[in-house]
């Protein structure tokens, strides 16, 4: 039987400690306000208030990284204590809670990802679905047109009156008889492939279905302005697109084969199945999106480092923080980016790419393996970016 203990605090008193890694456990407020804040101040992303109701801590519990920010007391406050191993009982008994971590998270994911848009690339990026046409144009002028045909067609389906029409109906036609694009429409299909360079969804299109990945890689990108960030590499056993099916808005990113990879679907009423039946699937959600979540927090560190080649650095060390390897064992690790891939998910200018590659090699001196980066000691990469982190403001 669920036995949950509650826990008290005196005012100015902290639940949290950011970057401290008391990490087991989170609290659902039921008296009281708490206010959580960051050590670097990031724009946009400002100090917050939680009271009654609200859960603290849950990103670092579900992810089992360190504290992402600091939360403190700010009257005397009474909490409901949940273990991360108390989890799937509770939601099996309590259905409501789950969806409701899940949908905070889902909004604060968007919320997040809008304001890492703006940060890394400067611009603010538009839900117009006239985007799809920018989406498309920038992988066509990039020479990737598995990737762009599949953008022109959801902007044809999308905008039949769109001032860009002819042109990418034009370049469809083009492009048509040789693709290798999969999946233009929805299928019935419980399992998909798609081959390497081929688009899954773009974003700004509608849509209302959750990938898991059987096999493969999975890259999630945004386009804006000409330029490409790469929020993430997905492999085996992640999850993606969850966003769009909870909350029934256009994609905010696109995700994009970046090996050959077998996907499972699953849609609105697969996944309202899983709510009711499947509380153990429902939890992995929950780390799925807690995972994601602290990820995009770092990226939000991330880009308010100045020196591109320690942003390089920082950016490696978010990788393999995410893996949680045994750093303090590991002589030589493969990763599965290459040094395009990391300047892309920082976001960094095409013309700086040059100058930023060549300041991190000179840093790190990576070795790489088939285009791939393998870091000789990742424990020296994550103590010099958290070194670089704290170097932010001051």
């Amino acid at each position: 039987m669920l036995q949950l203990s509650f826990v008290n605090f005196k005012k100015n008193a902290y639940l949290f400690v950011e970057g401290k890694a008391n990490n087991d456990r989170f609290y659902i407020i039921q008296n009281g306000q708490v206010q959580c804040s960051n050590d670097i101040s990031i724009p946009g992303y400002e100090a917050q208030i939680f009271g009654p109701g609200d859960f603290l801590g849950v990103i670092p519990c579900m992810s089992s990284h360190l504290q992402i920010e600091s939360c403190i007391a700010i009257t005397d406050v009474t909490a409901i204590a949940v273990r991360r191993d108390q989890y799937p009982e509770l939601i099996a008994n309590n259905t409501p809670v789950a969806m409701k971590i899940i949908r905070t998270f889902a909004n604060k994911m968007r919320v997040m990802n809008g304001i890492l848009t703006k940060l890394t690339l400067h611009q603010v990026a538009s839900e117009s679905p006239e985007e799809l046409f920018n989406v498309a144009s920038y992988y066509y002028d990039e020479g990737k047109r598995d990737i762009a045909i599949y953008a022109y067609y959801q902007y044809l389906k999308t905008c039949p009156n769109g001032v860009n029409v002819d042109t990418a109906r034009q370049r469809f036609a083009e492009l048509k008889p040789n693709t290798r694009a999969l999946y233009f429409e929805p299928t019935a299909d419980a399992v998909r492939k798609y081959p390497k360079g081929t688009m899954v969804f773009s974003e700004n299109q509608s849509g209302a279905d959750m990938f898991i990945i059987q096999s493969g890689e999975v890259s999630i990108s945004k386009v804006v302005e000409g330029n490409e960030v790469i929020l993430a590499i997905l492999k085996k056993g992640d999850m993606f697109g969850e966003l769009a099916l909870l909350e029934n808005k256009p994609r905010t990113a696109s995700a994009i084969a970046h090996e050959d990879c077998t996907l499972m679907v699953v849609n609105r009423k697969n996944f309202d199945q899983m709510v009711s039946t499947q509380p153990q699937m429902i939890a992995r959600l929950t780390t799925t999106l807690a995972e994601r979540l602290w990820a995009l927090h770092r990226q939000l560190t991330n880009s308010q480092i100045d020196d591109l080649s320690h942003k390089m650095v920082d950016m490696l060390a978010l990788q393999l923080e995410k893996l949680k390897i045994p750093l303090e064992i590991s002589l030589n690790y493969q990763t599965n980016i290459s040094l395009q891939d990391l300047v892309n998910m920082c976001g960094i200018p095409g013309p700086l790419q040059p100058q930023a590659i060549d300041g991190f090699t000179n840093l790190v001196r990576p070795k790489l393996v088939n285009s791939k980066i393998v870091v000789h000691r990742p424990e020296d990469i994550v103590k010099s970016a958290a070194f670089y982190r704290s170097k932010v403001g001051s």
